[in-house]
């Protein structure tokens, strides 16, 4: 289907979209075959697969192995930036907090799953309660101060020496 044009759902194309879900599948039967939960994440960029994972939070022992963050991390090493503007996301199942967030941070245009997670999906059930405290340490305002100059400086005009 070299030079064909696809036909187009807004900026993707149903053939995209099937080929997308079908190589994050792949990668969920690669996490299978390995014993981990079996999700696979890909990430598409101008209708090719730029980043392709699957789950490997067993081996790596860390939850920070989710299919979809090892597959943002490598997009964003292959762009050469931190932001995925124009890219989607295609996971075989509906991604948890931890990995919507980062999706909503590296910028990723849209998100697509074949599975609702009962779980840990959007109204997941299965999250352990966490508490998160403001402190009122003699401390924050250094810790308010050092924001502040750092994002001051990267404001700044920049100046040309000459």
């Amino acid at each position: 289907m070299t030079g064909a044009t696809l036909p187009l759902i807004g900026q993707r194309s149903l053939m995209t979209e099937l080929k997308a879900f079908q190589a994050a599948l792949t990668e969920a039967e690669k996490a299978f075959k390995r014993s981990e939960v079996p999700i696979g994440a890909v990430i598409v960029k101008d209708g090719k697969i730029i980043a392709r994972a699957f789950n490997s939070t067993e081996k790596k022992k860390s939850f920070l192995a989710h299919a979809e963050l090892i597959a943002i991390q490598k997009a964003c090493k292959k762009l050469g930036t931190k932001y995925l503007q124009n890219c989607h996301l295609y996971i075989s199942l509906e991604p948890c907090q931890m990995c919507r967030t980062a999706a909503q941070l590296s910028r990723i245009s849209s998100v697509h799953y074949l599975l609702k997670s009962k779980k840990f999906g959007k109204s997941g059930i299965a999250y352990h309660p966490l508490k998160i405290k403001k402190s009122r340490s003699v401390l924050s305002e250094q810790s308010r101060h050092l924001l502040s100059s750092f994002f001051e400086s990267r404001r700044k005009p920049k100046t040309i020496e000459g």
